[in-house]
């Protein structure tokens, strides 16, 4: 307002100054000529004025421009607002209705834990009435051994056929005492297993409850890392990865554990309906030199959520307690698969960390690549440490890698990573990834996993 008022101004003064007017006068007679003179603005002050109104006009030209811009900005912003509000609207409604589906889920899981509860709740009760009847008939049975004793003592001729029934009972008795025992025994084993699916249970309940906030902290900008991450478990100082299923873990990923009489340390889990399995190797990508030094292969190198080799020295901790199984997995580069399982023990430091397969039976195909020759135990070898069955080669300098070679020709998970396709000379090859009963000595594998766990969860996986 102020700037139009000050060009209506101008305009007055331009006005006033630009055009001619007359002034009057009277001569000293009275009657005399009237004289009539004209008076112009002076040239220099219409052009001060005209430059000013130029300035004025590109002010306002200015003024205006500027103006517009800042509407449009307003504008702009008020969209990119409204298409927030809009967006966080949907966002919002999708999370209220994952909220009731996990709530939903969440009342079916308790559902069933009751349903659970109620039936070990019985199962207990039987076999605590088992252990009752079994105590009754320890009693009966003892009641009658003193009256076959003294029956015997003071026995005649007469009274043998009443001494052999009495005997005849007694055997018959013992054979319905062992059906119980063995029935207690199924019981017990059912409890067991009852005891496991409801700590399962448990578990997917308050991870359920949980989901929810995580999902939340998400939306405010947090990111999640997925499976590989270090997870908290409910008993931090479990011994291996099946001591954490039992606990009730049931996600795949990296855990601490700490072994009898050792420091804890980091391993991967891998958590299947079985069970917990322990990774000590894996072969993926070739992102990691396995052509390593003893030392290396002692202390373990890579990285648990990649490529990696746990350690000698961990892994002997895990089993030194015996009663261990040995997973391994192999791939091809047709994305076949196939898994070999074998029962094994695994010496120290002393014993150059030899490994043992225990024989039961005819080994497969499949197994005889590693358990004929380990059966008496085969040590470890490296590069710097020549400990194999072959007197005048050191097989992990003539291959690559550390393994327990017999002969050099039967496996080797640790040697040279080779992308398909292998190379074309023979001498090469034969220094890749191979399990010679498989795919051959000349193939080299696209993957490997060699994993372990106790003995029993090869009952559960025949189940």
């Amino acid at each position: 307002m102020k700037t139009l008022a000050a060009l209506t101004l101008c305009l007055v003064v331009l006005m006033a100054t630009g055009f001619p007017f007359e002034r009057k006068g009277g001569s000293a007679s009275g009657g005399a000529a009237k004289e009539r003179r004209v008076q112009y603005a002076p040239w220099d002050e219409v052009n001060v004025i005209a430059h000013g109104l130029l300035q004025l006009g590109q002010g306002l030209k200015e003024h205006v421009d500027k103006t517009k811009a800042q509407m449009r900005d307003i504008s702009a912003t008020l969209k990119v607002f409204n298409r927030t509000v809009n967006e966080m609207g949907k966002e919002s409604q999708r999370l209220r209705v994952e909220g009731e589906a996990l709530k939903g889920r969440a009342r079916g899981l308790e559902d069933r834990e009751g349903q659970l509860l109620n039936v070990t709740a019985e199962l207990r009760e039987k076999a605590e009435e088992m252990q009752r009847e079994r105590k009754t008939m320890s009693e009966r049975m003892s009641r009658l051994e003193e009256r076959v004793n003294s029956m015997l003592q003071g026995a005649d001729a007469r009274n043998s056929s009443d001494a052999r029934n009495i005997q005849l009972m007694l055997e018959a008795q013992n054979r319905r005492i062992d059906d119980l025992m063995e029935r207690i025994g199924l019981q017990q084993e059912k409890l067991d297993k009852q005891n496991v699916r409801i700590r399962t249970l448990q578990s997917q309940i308050q991870q359920s409850r949980q989901r929810p906030s995580s999902r939340s902290s998400n939306t405010n900008g947090s990111e999640h890392s997925g499976v590989a991450e270090q997870r908290d478990s409910p008993f931090e100082m479990a011994s291996d990865c099946h001591e954490l299923f039992l606990s009730g873990e049931t996600t795949s990923g990296v855990y601490t554990i700490q072994p009898r009489n050792t420091k804890p340390f980091n391993v991967f889990c891998e958590i299947t309906a079985d069970g917990g399995w322990t990774v000590i190797q894996r072969r993926q990508d070739g992102s990691v030199d396995f052509d390593q030094l003893w030392q290396a292969y002692e202390k373990g190198f890579g990285s648990l959520n990649g490529e990696f080799w746990l350690g000698l020295e961990k892994i002997h901790s895990i089993v030194k307690d015996g009663g261990y199984i040995l997973n391994i997995k192999f791939s091809d580069w047709e994305d076949d698969t196939t898994s070999v399982r074998l029962p094994f023990q695994l010496g120290g430091e002393e014993t150059k960390y030899s490994i043992q397969v225990q024989e039961a039976g005819t080994f497969s195909t499949l197994e005889s690549s590693l358990g004929p020759d380990a059966t008496s135990g085969l040590s470890f070898s490296t590069s710097d440490q020549d400990n194999d069955q072959k007197n005048d080669t050191n097989c992990a300098k003539h291959l690559s890698g550390g393994w327990w070679f017999s002969n050099c020709g039967h496996s080797n998970l640790n040697g040279r990573y080779f992308q398909c396709p292998p190379p074309k000379q023979r001498h090469q090859r034969k220094q890749g990834i191979f399990w010679k009963s498989w795919r051959g000595r000349y193939y080299p594998l696209k993957s490997s996993v060699m994993m372990i766990a106790p003995a029993v969860i090869e009952t559960s996986h025949k189940e």
